[in-house]
């Protein structure tokens, strides 16, 4: 079974094209990733699915 820190950088990496060597923990989605508004919305969605949560718009508004 894989830990949550796995399993997140295995959603970032298919969510944002990028291989999962290159994300760090202190990685910005946007700065160092490549990320656009639309890469951030669909990242939080697969979150969601994937630790079956709701994560509230304010909060998801603060990832970069």
């Amino acid at each position: 079974m894989e830990n949550i820190e796995q399993r997140v950088k295995k959603i970032v990496a298919e969510q944002l094209g990028v291989n999962e060597a290159d994300i760090k923990n202190d990685s910005s989605f946007v700065e160092d990733l490549g990320a656009d508004s639309l890469d951030t919305v669909e990242l939080v969605m697969a979150l969601e699915e994937e630790f079956e949560c709701e994560i509230p718009d304010e909060e998801a508004e603060k990832i970069t």
